[in-house]
Order: structure tokens, then C-alpha cells, then sequence
């Protein structure tokens, strides 16, 4: 039987977006992304990139790839510390000018993320969406979001999928290039970074009502 394409029902323009537009950065994205590669190493040490599996388009999972921000610290009994305590002073410089996320780009050109898209979460978080919420990943999870340059972190969890499901029902190219144009915008104003009162962003424990559902 021929293999089913993944990336069935993605509109084929923003797929030549997503590539164009990568490949047209890349004489001056891959310069930068070698000075913070250099940072990472003499600051944070091995490895200079972190890799987690995150759920991609209809929530198959899908190999994401950062730069590291946080040192690998332990309390005596083994327990991983807080983010808080983790979260280094380059790391938070790395987070405010959305710079972690450059290595996303690898993602981007494997077909498995797009510049544009709801943010890719946790698997976990897979059995916490309600019907609805799960929708968002009816979309390939982008770099930055239509959530993202309205509000990020400083809304709801519920608020943000939300905005998801807004992007994944009104999708156009037109759309996409606008959240591109204002995302530069607003990582300068340094918008949204994190949830208040926390160093990233509080875990989604679930919303009423949720099942579980994939799409």
C-alpha cells in the first residue's frame, strides 16, 4: 500500500512560504545561529541544542529541536529543580529575543513545522484538550502564532487555544504574512515572554470538559 503523505490536507503555498522564506534567510539566520550555538557551549556547556518530542500536524509526534537555556540542575534526592532556578541569565536573553527558537528552522524545512502555526506544547497536554481545543493541531505548529502576537504568555491557557482554533478556521496566506510582519515587533517590545509570576510559562493541567481527543 503507498504510504500515507503526513502532510496531507497542508496547503501547498504555505509550504512554499515556509521554504522560500527560510532559504531566503538563510545567509544572515545561519551566521547568527552559529554565534548562539558558540554562547551556548562556553555558558551552558553540552548539549548546545535541546530535543523533545512534541506533537506535530494531527498530533504525531515529532522531534523539536532548541537551543538550551536551562543548566540540568537536581536537588540531593534527584528531583529536577524548578525552571526558575534552571533558567540562566543567557537563557533568559535567549527566551526575551525568541533566539532558542532559531534551530526550529531544521523543523520548519523537514515539513514537520511551519513559520507560522499554533506553538507546539507537551504530549502530555494531548489528553488535556477538549474537543475543540484539540483542533489546533488540525494546522502544522508554527515558530511563532497568531496567539503569539496577541498576547503569548500573558493570556490564558484557554485564551491561547482559542486564538489557535481562530488561526486554524481563518487560515489564508495573507494571514500568515501578517503574523510574520508583527512578530518582529513584538519579541522586540518583549511581549508576553512569560506567564506573570513565573520564569516560563505555568503547566496546562486541563481545561473542563476535556476527553482526551486527537484529530
Amino acid at each position: 500500500m503507498p504510504r500515507k503523505d503526513p502532510l496531507a490536507g497542508v496547503p501547498r503555498s504555505k509550504r512554499i512560504l515556509d521554504i522560500g522564506l527560510t532559504l531566503l534567510a538563510a545567509p544572515l539566520v545561519l551566521p547568527l545561529i552559529a554565534l548562539v550555538a558558540l554562547l551556548v557551549r562556553l555558558f551552558l556547556g553540552r548539549p548546545v541544542l535541546f530535543r523533545q518530542q512534541r506533537p506535530g500536524y494531527r498530533g504525531l509526534p515529532f522531534t523539536l529541536y532548541k537551543f538550551r537555556t536551562m543548566k540540568d540542575l537536581h536537588s540531593p534526592d534527584g528531583e529536577l529543580l524548578p525552571d526558575a532556578e534552571r533558567l540562566t541569565s543567557l537563557g533568559r536573553l535567549l527566551r526575551a529575543f525568541s533566539l532558542d527558537e532559531l534551530p526550529e528552522l531544521y523543523n520548519v524545512l523537514r515539513g514537520e513545522m511551519s513559520l507560522v502555526g499554533p506553538r507546539p506544547l507537551l504530549m502530555q497536554y494531548l489528553d488535556r484538550y477538549t474537543a475543540e481545543q484539540a483542533r489546533r493541531m488540525l494546522a502544522l505548529p508554527g515558530l511563532t502564532g497568531w496567539a503569539q502576537i496577541n498576547g503569548r504568555n500573558n493570556v490564558s491557557w484557554e485564551d491561547k487555544f482559542a486564538l489557535d482554533v481562530w488561526y486554524v478556521d481563518n487560515w489564508s496566506l495573507w494571514l500568515d504574512i501578517k503574523i510574520l510582519l508583527l512578530t518582529p515587533f513584538k519579541v522586540l517590545r518583549r511581549e508576553g515572554i512569560n506567564q506573570p509570576g513565573n520564569a516560563t510559562a505555568m503547566e496546562f493541567m486541563g481545561s473542563q470538559g476535556a476527553k482526551g481527543r486527537r484529530v
